[in-house]
């Protein structure tokens, strides 16, 4: 460390006189780390203009503008909204229907009787509570208790275990084990047989063996009985649906309430919904999906159990079997499971039975409007891209407001630091080649012929279906829309505009590429041009241009503080020598007017 001795001999401010001459050293280091602010600038603007084209890029990809779906909207319309109604999906071709003699598909209900009449029953309290008194007396006919476990699949057929170890093996027959909602069979665990590949065996230590390996992750539910002291019942409902028949088990304990049986009943895959009324007394169970699965003998089926429990028996009077909806289009009646239902791209939606002689006529027709909002969308967000780029590349560029260095900032107020940097940002990105390029790429693309399998001659330009360039240079190559023109195209020949917009593929030959794939190609290469220059977020310093040279800044930026250190040293050390030397000729001097005197 240098000594620092300042004016005591000669007077001087000698800090103040190395601050100043240190000032005039460190006027390259202030230039670099101007440089360094210039280059990263540069980079945020780079990337910001990169972020642009990449929302323009997925405007441009297969969820965007390259879906058919944009091309091909139909519309529906209905004379009778309160009987039927319909969307129309792209692949829906111009139509009309006359629907008549409608009746509504209905779902499945069983409704009970009381389950209290004189007695009392709390839906929230346990069936074993004295509040409960049901009029049959239910009891529970199994000693032991009943208890639920959800594992997940491990790969294998063994490895796998409930977690408990007092496992009641003498009642295997009751309980139940699903993977993935497909039933297994519970055996005997005292078998020897080998396991059939949906067979599985529950051992007293709680392990669970099965027949074949189970996929890792699958999620296996588990009815399983344990020796605690209690009693336990076991019920199961099956249902026939659109998928094919569903069976469900369930284990409950004296413990368990209606509200309880009820929730794991709803939550199950039995496809079945249950509701308690407490003021009748009453459940009602309604399949979740409407239809009639068992050519009319009934898609629900209960155990006995469940019966004597719940009093829910598929011969209750209150009853209503599932049925299929029924409807005459154009003359011809079909039925199906469903009030929503698809025919050649129409989704139709039953609302109510139809009165004697009600109808509805519906007519399916290309909705033009949809499609001009689809493409007037696209070019109004293509405007806004290139109206930013072109600003960004045309930016006046004010070489003489540099960065400001630390000392300059504090000269300034806030708002004057920040109109400075306002201008020594501005013009940074000015005729770049990269985005100039781009925004004259793209010109191209809209401006070329596209001639495809599916375009039409009097279709394969922009320009002949009302999109032009803006007649305005300074615009920057801005397209305007011939509303009336392009809804006359999109009128007599759809498929032909949309050949225009995305036939072919991004592979073709440019002249066969849609404006579309054209577009995404141009962006995806300027994109990548970018990411070269400027890299973008997670990217480190050595994967793109800008990046190396702001390595580069550092490193000479920190030799130089380096020599800085050094130089301020220097001069210590100097002015220390002076002052040392003027102490010893004044002490010389006094000594030798001693002798004079």
């Amino acid at each position: 460390m240098v000594l620092r001795v300042g004016g005591m001999a000669s007077g001087m401010d000698t800090e103040s006189i190395i601050k100043d001459l240190m000032k005039a050293e460190r006027i390259p280091l202030d230039k670099l780390k101007q440089k360094k602010q210039t280059l990263e600038w540069q980079r945020d603007q780079y990337r910001e203009m990169n972020l642009l084209l990449n929302d323009f890029k997925n405007l441009t990809s297969s969820t965007g503008m390259k879906r058919t779906q944009n091309y091909r909207a139909s519309s529906v319309s209905s004379s009778n909204e309160a009987l039927v109604t319909a969307t129309a999906s792209s692949a829906a071709i111009s139509s009309s229907y006359n629907i008549s003699n409608v009746t509504l598909a209905k779902a499945e209900t069983w409704v009970t009787s009381s389950l209290k009449n004189s007695g009392t029953v709390d839906a929230s309290k346990a069936f074993s509570d004295a509040a409960n008194t049901f009029d049959d007396g239910f009891t529970f006919s199994f000693t032991g208790q009943a208890k639920t476990k959800t594992l997940s699949g491990n790969g294998s057929t063994t490895g796998l275990n409930l977690g408990v170890t007092n496992i009641k093996t003498a009642d295997w027959a009751n309980m139940s084990v699903s993977v993935n909602g497909t039933n297994y069979t519970v055996v005997d665990s005292t078998s020897t047989a080998t396991l059939g590949a949906t067979e599985v065996k529950i051992n007293a230590n709680g392990d669970l063996e099965f027949g074949s390996a189970i996929a890792s992750g699958a999620s296996i539910k588990v009815n399983y009985v344990t020796t605690d002291p209690g009693s336990y019942e076991k019920f199961s409902i099956t249902t026939k649906n659109s998928k094919g028949s569903v069976t469900e088990d369930f284990l409950f304990n004296s413990s368990d309430s209606i509200n309880s049986v009820i929730s794991k009943v709803n939550n199950s895959g039995a496809g079945v919904s249950l509701f308690y009324d407490s003021a009748s007394g009453q459940i009602s169970m309604m399949q979740k999906e409407t239809g009639d699965f068992n050519s009319g003998a009934g898609n629900i089926s209960v155990s006995t159990t469940f019966k004597d429990l719940l009093k829910l028996d598929s011969t209750n009077p209150s009853n209503i079997d599932g049925t299929d909806a029924s409807i005459t289009i154009n003359g011809l009646t079909t039925t199906r499971d469903s009030n929503k239902f698809e025919i050649n791209g129409v989704t139709f939606t039953l609302n109510k039975d139809s009165a004697a002689g009600e109808t509805a006529s519906l007519s399916v027709s290309k909705d033009t409007d949809t499609v001009y909002n689809n493409i007037k969308d696209f070019v109004e967000k293509y405007n806004t891209l290139i109206a930013a780029i072109s600003a960004k590349t045309s930016e006046e560029r004010y070489r003489s407001y540099t960065p400001l260095t630390d000392e300059q900032r504090e000269q300034l107020t806030d708002k004057q630091q920040e109109q400075w940097e306002e201008k020594a940002k501005s013009g940074l990105l000015r005729r770049d080649t990269t985005l100039t390029g781009v925004l004259s790429a793209m010109r191209s693309n809209f401006s070329q012929p596209v001639v495809n399998a599916n375009t039409d001659s009097n279709y394969n330009q922009l320009a002949e279906i009302g999109i032009t360039t803006s007649k305005n240079y300074l615009e920057g190559g801005k397209l305007e829309i011939d509303e009336t023109k392009l809804k006359k195209a999109l009128a007599e020949n759809p498929e032909a505009i949309e050949a225009l917009f995305i036939g072919g593929s991004s592979t073709s030959p440019i002249g066969e590429q849609g404006i579309i794939h054209r577009l995404n190609n141009t962006v995806d290469k300027a994109m990548d041009q970018l990411k070269d220059r400027a890299g973008s977020a997670g990217y480190t310093n050595q994967k793109f241009a800008i990046g190396r040279q702001l390595t580069s800044v550092d490193n000479s930026i920190s030799r130089f503080e380096d020599r800085l250190t050094q130089v301020e040293d220097r001069y210590w050390k100097q002015f220390t020598a002076m002052e040392k030397a003027m102490q010893q000729a004044s002490a010389q001097s006094a000594s030798l007017a001693q002798y004079f005197s």
